[in-house]
């Protein structure tokens, strides 16, 4: 077993379809964010550190908004998604490019904050007790060469107010065979699926797993982000103003390779975001049954 256990949250990015900083949206009962909600459950279910991902430029106003409310309860700590894990060969073709390379250089970038086992999340979506409970439970007991993502049915994960993207799963005895990411949609009384490349939808079972970037790693990714990140760098260095270096990618050339199993954990629980404005409501909505079920306390942060 492994005794301590962190919480990798991705909170650089910027909210660009939603239009602001996603990430400081009052949505629950006394003005909480949706990031109060995964730092509570991760604590609940036993995690021992967070880890924030920020840009350097919005930390002072992401500690204040955010940090503050946590960091009593948690040890805590920030990493910055800049350049300084770069190769230096490479830093001078990427002095052009104003948004971040992606979600694997986003972890990559916590690589001297993180020991041992850990679990990653994106900052503007809610996960749910059980998946965090399940999370826990997995990187409690993890095993070499293996890494893990906690699979949501895609019934569980949709916007009523448009498109959303999401990793169709295809899993073979709990294992990942490939991610395909696409546009989902559900209409009527079906939810259609397009791979993000094709504009061939089909109809897909409301039981299908998704990948919502609920990711669970043994802290030896950081080698393999490392080796893949120079590798990706020296591929694209003609046009490093518009590829992204992605987890998903990652996480398919560890299957290609034969580097990693990927186990996939079901959860029963429900995800909610914020793709849309419209979809705000759907949030506060299910935040105040939460809490009125006891589920959460209101404050959420106080002594417990």
């Amino acid at each position: 077993m492994n005794k301590d256990k962190t919480l990798l949250i991705m909170a650089a990015g910027m909210g660009s379809r939603f239009g602001g900083l996603k990430q400081i949206e009052q949505v629950g009962p006394s003005g909480e964010f949706i990031i109060d909600y995964s730092v509570y459950d991760a604590i609940k279910a036993g995690f021992t550190k967070v880890v924030f991902i920020v840009k350097k430029e919005f930390y002072e106003k992401f500690r204040e908004t955010i940090g503050k409310r946590v960091e009593p309860y948690i040890e805590t700590d920030y990493a910055f998604q800049d350049n300084t894990y770069i190769p230096e060969r490479f830093k001078p073709l990427l002095k052009n490019r104003t948004k971040p390379l992606g979600t694997a250089y986003a972890i990559y970038c916590a690589k001297d904050k993180i020991k041992g086992p850990f679990a990653c999340i994106n900052a503007d979506d809610f996960y749910g007790r059980d998946a965090f409970l399940k999370a826990y439970d997995y990187l409690d007991n993890i095993i070499y060469n293996h890494f893990g993502i906690v699979g949501y049915k895609v019934k569980n994960t949709l916007s009523p107010n448009g498109t959303a993207k999401r990793g169709i799963m295809d899993v073979s005895d709990h294992k990942l065979v490939k991610i395909t990411e696409s546009k989902v949609i559900k209409k009527k009384d079906k939810i259609i699926a397009s791979p993000l490349y094709s504009s061939n939808g089909e109809e897909i079972d409301e039981d299908t797993l998704v990948c919502m970037n609920l990711l669970l790693f043994s802290d030896d990714i950081f080698d393999i982000l490392g080796d893949e990140l120079f590798l990706f760098l020296s591929l694209h260095q003609k046009h490093l103003d518009e590829v992204e270096f992605q987890i998903p990618d990652v996480l398919d050339t560890c299957l290609r390779k034969n580097i990693k199993t990927i186990d996939i954990i079901d959860t029963t629980a429900t995800w909610y975001g914020m793709t849309y404005k419209e979809d705000k409501d759907e949030v506060v909505k299910a935040l105040k049954e939460l809490t009125d079920e006891g589920v959460y306390q209101q404050p959420l942060w106080k002594i417990y």
